[in-house]
């Protein structure tokens, strides 16, 4: 069905549903998790994102794109908003959308920076901050399935407290192979001192055969293509998606 939808797009616009706010969750001060029951979704691919569109009672509407962050499925998805400065959309939505709440929302929208459990190739995740989420999809729709090549994923953030998705990432297992890389401020014993991703970090998880998907700010995104470039790797095996200036979302 969710394949379905991204063909629907490359054809022709996508229709405005209705969303009604189910549930809530805290991933940072800052950042706030949406569980949207959505009228009609047949589901979507990890990695795929949505429009949002917020009407006041005046008429004025205000529009965004937020990527999806749960495994695919019928009937509701989750989104994470970070709480942007002067963002009047993501004010509202962290601060003040409640639950039972309406809003209007169209998609699944993208085909390239998707992920699969059928997708037999060697798998690498690279996200930085609010980049992770994602990423997250294609963690959880990894975990969700019975078979599967595990994948890894590298995770840059600056400190402890501004990490998305703390149950989900503080965990390896037979799915998924998890490294956090600090690049501020590290828990106290951390094996790794706090500093930027480097070759050092990427070569050892990354082959001749991996697919990478990098995701994060402008500035990180170049910054990771460019190890990846100078590794030897190819420009074809990576898939990229930013966000900030010159960027595609708005978390």
């Amino acid at each position: 069905m969710a394949r379905t939808a991204v063909r629907r797009r490359l054809t022709g616009p996508l229709p405005w549903r209705a969303a009604y706010l189910a549930d809530t969750r805290d991933e940072t001060p800052t950042a706030r998790t949406l569980v949207l029951d959505v009228e009609g979704w047949a589901g979507h691919l990890a990695g795929q994102h949505v429009d949002v569109r917020l009407t006041a009672d005046d008429g004025y509407s205000a529009q965004r794109s937020y990527s999806i962050a749960s495994a695919p499925a019928a009937g509701r998805i989750e989104l994470t908003v970070q709480l942007l400065p002067d963002g009047e959309v993501s004010s509202f939505l962290v601060r003040d959308f409640a639950v039972g709440t309406p809003l209007e929302l169209r998609g699944p929208v993208g085909g390239w920076f998707v992920w699969t459990p059928d997708d037999r190739q060697p798998v690498v995740l690279i996200g930085g901050g609010s980049g992770v989420v994602p990423l997250m999809a294609m963690v959880r729709a990894r975990r969700a399935a019975a078979t599967g090549n595990r994948i890894r994923l590298l995770y840059s953030v600056r400190t402890p407290d501004d990490i998305y998705y703390a149950g989900d990432v503080h965990r390896s297992d037979d799915s998924v192979d998890v490294t956090i890389v600090y690049t501020r401020t590290a828990p106290e014993g951390w094996s790794r001192p706090p500093h930027r991703l480097t070759a050092d970090d990427i070569g050892p998880a990354v082959d001749a055969d991996t697919r990478v998907y990098v995701r994060g700010p402008t500035g990180f995104v170049e910054a990771v293509s460019r190890l990846l470039v100078d590794l030897g790797y190819l420009d074809r095996h990576i898939r990229t998606e930013r966000f900030g200036p010159s960027g595609a979302r708005n978390e």
